[in-house]
């Protein structure tokens, strides 16, 4: 459950704009990594049902997401799966973050990321575990990286029709193990991943 007292003591701390950083898409056997920030601050009106995005159906998901990048100031960022190939997963998603840090309007005080600090991001920031589920400005971000890195997995289902990912989004259900067996990979699958290597050997 988010609690207040997370955002409350940076304030108390005297930061007025705090950064909730979070990303979506880590797992995938196939599509970037995306990273959103979220900047709130004291005045910051709190919008129902914002929460941990994996809790939360598509429909409430993008309704949200369109209410918080319009009402807040966000970034996003994402890492290609050749730089998740070339860099590893945790740097990538690092470079993500960071990409999507750098895209906030200037003046932000602090940066709060979901998870364990990553000394890869190269950038001054507290980490909380469970951030997304605890904490309001990360679970805005989780809700806008979730959202964007959908919308470009569906776009990619498009020209990729067999693999499934406007229903898996890339992660490795077994339809989409199927066609990765029956087809090979795309441009956008992560090579450095097992099941794409052993399928690439072949």
């Amino acid at each position: 459950m988010l609690d207040p007292a997370v955002e409350l003591a940076w304030f108390a701390r005297g930061v007025r704009r705090l950064a909730g950083v979070d990303e979506a898409g880590r797992g995938p056997l196939a599509g970037p990594v995306v990273a959103a920030a979220v900047v709130v601050t004291p005045e910051t009106p709190r919008l129902a049902g914002v929460t941990d995005s994996k809790q939360l159906p598509r429909r409430r998901r993008e309704q949200l997401a369109a209410a918080i990048v319009s009402s807040l100031p966000f970034g996003v960022g994402a890492a290609s799966a050749r730089e998740i190939d070339r860099l590893n997963i945790r740097r990538a998603t690092a470079l993500a973050m960071r990409r999507a840090l750098l895209r906030l309007p200037p003046g932000t005080d602090a940066v709060l990321i979901d998870g364990l600090a990553m000394a890869e991001l190269g950038m001054a920031h507290e980490a909380l575990v469970g951030g997304d589920r605890r904490c309001y400005a990360i679970a805005c971000a989780s809700i806008v990286a979730k959202t964007v890195r959908d919308r470009l997995m569906r776009r990619l289902a498009v020209r990729y029709p067999d693999f499934g990912w406007d229903r898996n989004a890339g992660y490795g259900t077994p339809h989409h193990r199927a066609a990765l067996e029956r087809c090979g990979p795309t441009p956008h699958h992560r090579m450095s991943f097992t099941p794409v290597a052993q399928r690439a050997l072949l």
